[in-house]
């Protein structure tokens, strides 16, 4: 048995995926570890410096680590994730793709008798946002234009939010790593003051930088956590904003070329009664038998 072409294309398309998944995964390790290389190298001593005097941020970063450390790494692997499916998914040829919406309004402004079957089977098969839209369409069991025109606004809705939905969390993220680092500032500050306390008001500057170094530390991983996230946010936001609009357009030009008469729309064969009634008209009662006279 051959694989229908519209199987092949998805299978196409599922292995373009996963190699654009593993692509971009080489190039966020290869990025990692050069940012790891230039942070480690970022504190080397100056010339004429005492080496046990300069510290690497990398140095940094493991006297610091603490809970919010944890939290905020955590939070930076997650959003890389995020960013690294949003290249890969968020992209015109996934949200609006032009093949699927040519192809329904050939079959909508077609002659053939049999385009609505082909209409509803290329639009149950296909996952395209018009093809969502126009579904819904094409299932509304009524013969009302505004009932078809409700059906596809919701689902337009749907799947725009569904689409909004994958970038949503690097928001979450961009809005919590300042607080994230905010808390792990004020907890070194409080470490810091701490010695301080400790000390009897005399305490050495060393003593007091572990908790003012947590304090700076916190701060800048806050940041670096928050401004890529929101500067994606902001980029992939305006995207999908103008392919899912540019979709709903389309989906509304098709759906007013549809039938409104649902059993056209959904294939219900047109019968007609023995007593020459209308399809779909309610049966007229028959007359009683009169009895005969004797």
């Amino acid at each position: 048995m051959q694989p229908s072409p519209e199987s092949a294309v998805r299978s196409a398309r599922r292995l373009l995926s996963v190699l654009r998944w593993a692509a971009m995964a080489a190039i966020a390790c290869v990025v990692l570890f050069v940012s790891a290389r230039a942070m480690a190298q970022g504190g080397a001593p100056a010339t004429g410096a005492p080496a046990e005097t300069q510290k690497s941020l990398m140095s940094l970063f493991w006297e610091s680590r603490d809970l919010f450390t944890v939290l905020l790494v955590i939070g930076s692997l997650a959003a890389w994730t995020i960013i690294i499916v949003s290249i890969i998914e968020i992209r015109k040829s996934r949200i609006a793709p032009e093949e699927p919406a040519r192809i329904i309004d050939q079959l909508c402004r077609g002659e053939r008798p049999e385009r609505w079957a082909e209409l509803r089977q290329f639009v149950s098969e296909d996952d395209a946002m018009v093809c969502r839209i126009v579904r819904a369409a094409v299932s509304t069991p009524t013969s009302d234009r505004n009932a078809m025109r409700e059906a596809a606004e919701l689902a337009a809705s749907e799947e725009s939010a569904r689409w909004f939905r994958k970038i949503e969390p690097l928001n979450v993220i961009g809005n919590m790593g300042p607080l994230l680092g905010l808390a792990g500032t004020v907890w070194g500050m409080i470490i810091a003051f701490a010695a301080l306390s400790a000390a009897g008001g005399q305490a050495t500057p060393a003593s007091l930088s572990l908790g003012i170094s947590k304090a700076l530390f916190h701060t800048l991983l806050g940041l670096m956590l928050a401004v890529p996230c929101l500067l994606v946010f902001g980029f992939f936001r305006q995207v999908v904003d103008k392919h899912c609009t540019r979709v709903m357009v389309e989906s509304a030009d098709l759906v007013e070329l549809l039938p409104a008469d649902a059993r056209v729309r959904l294939g219900v064969p047109q019968t007609t009664g023995g007593n020459g009634a209308r399809p779909g008209a309610a049966p007229q009662p028959q007359p009683r038998p009169v009895p005969a006279q004797r």
